[in-house]
């Protein structure tokens, strides 16, 4: 029989109510300052601490009923974490913030290091009785983190849920109340199974215990909602979180995917459009659901909303993974009266598609973009405001007189960079293979280099130096400089066709730029100029990656669509753009 029957089930739920109803101010204090291992009259003056992940967000006894929250423009493309990483995350953030109310820090530490070490302690297979729960924890060589490892296992192990509800049983019988990360751990178990009674049930204790949820709560709650019958609940939830914060993207994720499930389209567009005016970022999931819940379907608006995230794709230089390729793919033949084919290629180095023949945007920028770029990165990020950090006005104005009295170079390469490209070579030889390679098209090379080079060390040889500053012009910049702002600037005041060597991404430069419209210049720029160089597979010799001459990003002409994908998600580093094209054509 099961351990727990319908009449156990209400049993244990009137248990969860009796902990967690009708408390008194001076009770939720109680539980606080055990939940966070601090002492009551501490944890009084922060009571309305945030958090932004799963942590508790106690009651504000002044009434604050909204606290800030991370910018959705700060989030990036990531991997959504592990529900073992998320619920861990919970523990560590209380143990951080115990530290900063002035609990033991050794103990503190310690504790945190015996979650790691027990993280992979095995839950029982079966519930237990309240002594056999006992007698485990007695067991446990730090049994006041007991409860806690054995949920992180639980969910970890997906154990049975009467497992949990016996654990959450014995704790609320124990200690009279159970604490907040314990509800979160078995609130993310049952999402994990999809125990839609169950998430309920937590939700309105949660509701009951606290004034407002934080962020991770939600999270689990509208995630658990949306994957069931119960979906519109989910919907509801999300109203509620915008009266105190700024929904997480994964609110909206969940919310859009189940309204696309449903078909409810309309609904599914009308929260994808306010995600974005919310600056938050779309995940490639999200993107995703609209192509596969919208197959089949007519009409001119669904067409030109999904045109619309093609075009999103290509605006902010993102590459979608196989599947969501295939996605598309289908989306596209599968448009009633559409005649669209696909076809999988690869494009020839000219940039012509093999398929139908189109030649793709070329990567070069006019002379206006060209020139309106090189101004801005000079301005923005050159003589910017991080520029002199680690070189000095003198040593870059003399970089520029040497720079000037050499124009132009055919390439500029950071030497310190590809000196460190295989570690089975000392440095210098590393850097000569390149230049080598690259004298042999007959260019002018300008090698970004830095003083210990010239110290006639194991790395650095004095002979190998020699030879390679027969082939290229060096400069020497002192050992603490930072040599990308001297790469971007000999390669822009080159000219045009002038490309440069790094296997650097350049990320923070990108960053420094002001708007929009220049980060996609300096990111088309990038691509079309930057050679990457890398080792063969035994390492013998170097090869190079040749910038690109089109450019790689969704192209269409109204009857072609061009759409480069990568085998899996990664993010989109610039000269890490894919090799393969989804074309599809209109017969």
């Amino acid at each position: 029989m099961a351990f727990f029957s319908q009449t156990s089930r209400q049993s244990f739920q009137a248990l969860l109510w009796k902990c967690c109803t009708f408390w008194s101010v001076s009770r939720c204090q109680k539980l606080f300052a055990v939940s966070f291992n601090i002492p009551n009259r501490e944890k009084i003056t922060c009571l309305s601490f945030v958090t932004s992940s799963s942590t508790a967000l106690p009651v504000d006894l002044k009434g604050t009923d909204g606290f800030p929250t991370k910018k959705g423009s700060e989030i990036e493309y990531e991997e959504e974490k592990g529900w073992d990483e998320e619920t861990k995350e919970i523990s560590e953030r209380q143990v951080h913030f115990s530290s900063s109310v002035g609990a033991p820090k050794k103990q503190l530490m310690s504790q945190l290091l015996s979650r790691r070490k027990f993280a992979n302690i095995q839950p029982p297979e079966k519930p237990l009785q309240a002594e056999e729960w006992k007698r485990l924890k007695d067991s446990f060589r730090t049994p006041e983190i007991f409860e806690e490892v054995m949920f992180n296992s639980m969910v970890k192990c997906n154990s049975p849920i009467d497992v949990a509800k016996s654990l959450l049983t014995h704790v609320a019988n124990s200690n009279g109340d159970i604490a907040y990360s314990l509800l979160v751990k078995y609130l993310a178990l049952c999402v994990q199974q999809g125990k839609t009674t169950e998430i309920r049930d937590v939700y309105d204790i949660m509701k009951i215990r606290f004034k407002i949820l934080e962020s991770g709560a939600y999270t689990l709650i509208i995630r658990g909602l949306s994957n069931s019958d119960q979906w519109r609940m989910a919907l509801t939830l999300l109203e509620e979180v915008k009266k105190a914060m700024i929904p997480s993207r994964a609110n909206y994720e969940s919310c859009i995917i189940a309204a696309s499930r449903h078909q409810e389209m309309n609904l599914a567009f009308e929260l994808y459009h306010e995600m974005l005016a919310k600056d938050l970022v779309p995940t490639l999931d999200i993107l995703q659901a609209f192509f596969d819940f919208s197959r089949g379907m007519k009409g001119a608006e669904l067409q030109k909303e999904l045109f619309g995230m093609l075009l999103y794709l290509r605006d902010n230089q993102i590459y979608p993974h196989k599947t969501f390729m295939q996605s598309i793919k289908q989306w596209f033949e599968s448009i009633p009266g559409g005649k669209w084919r696909g076809h999988l290629t690869n494009i020839k180095d000219s940039g012509q598609c093999p398929v139908c023949n189109h030649q793709l945007e070329d990567s070069n920028l006019t002379e206006e973009d060209y020139n309106n770029l090189r101004e801005r990165i000079i301005r923005d990020v050159i003589h910017g405001t991080d520029t002199y950090r680690k070189t000095s006005p003198q040593e870059f104005e003399a970089f520029q007189t040497f720079v000037e009295n050499r124009l132009p170079f055919d390439i500029v390469i950071d030497g310190l960079n590809v000196s460190h490209i295989n570690p089975r070579k000392i440095q210098c030889e590393n850097l000569c293979d390149a230049i080598n390679c690259l004298a042999k098209q007959n260019v002018r090379l300008l090698v970004l280099g830095r003083k210990h080079m010239l110290s006639n060390s194991p790395n650095w040889k004095r002979e190998i130096m020699k030879e390679m500053q027969s082939k290229a012009d060096f400069f020497f910049a002192e050992n603490i400089s930072e040599d990308d702002a001297f790469l971007l600037y000999a390669t822009l005041q080159s000219g045009k066709h002038c490309k440069f060597v790094t296997r650097d991404f350049l990320r923070d430069h990108k960053a420094c730029l002001s708007d929009s419209v220049t980060r996609h210049l300096f990111r088309k720029w990038q691509r079309g100029h930057q050679i990457v160089v890398f080792p063969s597979a035994g390492g013998s010799r170097i090869n190079f990656l040749p910038a690109f001459r089109y450019d790689c990003v969704v192209q269409t002409t109204g009857d072609t669509w061009h759409i480069p994908y990568k085998d899996v998600f990664e993010e989109k580093y610039s000269f890490h753009a894919p090799r393969k094209w989804l074309c599809i054509q209109q017969k």
